[in-house]
């Protein structure tokens, strides 16, 4: 074994892939084209770091459970959904995610609610932002288990641990003392400084009813509205659309 190829099994006996790759590279080019120490190096650098990032984001799109793998660029963008390229934009870069700001969004079942979220949540995962996607059946589900076991606190803080939680179907169920204490408990934790997007198919303004409890009501209301975003999507069914 020559010492590149040597040097090749040693870079990945110490998780080095993205080097080891770089240097399987050079090895196959004749050796009037291998590059200068300075410039292998540098390429050795850039694939190691670029397979790390590949790495980092195929865990955290595996760990985040997202409904749907879809990318920004696919959203639709136009006035007939009252959603348009810049306000797309504005949330793509998840800017929001790192002020610590919410995003709600609202609009009748098949308008897309679950889908731009979830292309958003990709985009976190892409940038290093560990993310996590529950619909409300399965958040129910998960405290009254905390419960049962006595692990409410620890599941608490599990789920604060994600940059961003993307809440699914809000609004769906009915909402019990447990549920609107432990969605208080998150948006306190959470309150500046990570977010959530919340999607639901009632309107904004119905929200408060729904949550029913007053006090309660009042404290949720004031920590989502006071940090958030809204969007309001409109327009026949997407699913219908893509049946047809």
């Amino acid at each position: 074994m020559n010492e590149l190829a040597s040097i090749v099994e040693r870079l990945k006996a110490l998780k080095l892939s993205g080097m080891a790759e770089a240097v399987s590279d050079i090895i196959k080019l004749p050796v009037q084209m291998r590059p200068s120490l300075e410039m292998a190096l540098s390429k050795m650098l850039e694939t190691e770091i670029r397979c790390r990032d590949d790495s980092r984001t195929t865990r955290l799109l595996k760990e985040s459970k997202l409904r749907y793998q879809v990318l920004v660029e696919d959203i639709t963008c136009s006035t007939a959904r009252n959603f348009t390229r810049e306000q797309l934009t504005s949330i793509a870069d998840c800017g929001f995610v790192r002020r610590g700001e919410n995003l709600l969004i609202t609009g009748l079942t098949g308008c897309g609610k679950s889908y731009l979220a979830c292309a958003l949540g990709h985009q976190a995962c892409t940038l290093g932002l560990k993310t996590l996607y529950l619909n409300m059946n399965r958040f129910v589900d998960v405290l009254k288990q905390s419960r049962l076991d006595g692990t409410f606190s620890q599941m608490l803080s599990r789920l604060d641990k994600n940059d961003l939680i993307v809440l699914d179907d809000f609004g769906l169920q009915k909402m019990d003392s447990d549920t609107r204490i432990a969605l208080l408990t998150l948006l306190e934790e959470r309150y500046e400084k990570k977010s959530m997007i919340i999607m639901s198919q009632l309107p904004l303004d119905k929200w408060y009813d729904y949550i029913a409890e007053a006090t309660l009501a009042d404290a949720i209301m004031d920590r989502l509205i006071n940090s958030s975003h809204h969007l309001n999507l409109e327009g026949p069914s997407l699913r219908k659309r893509k049946n047809k």
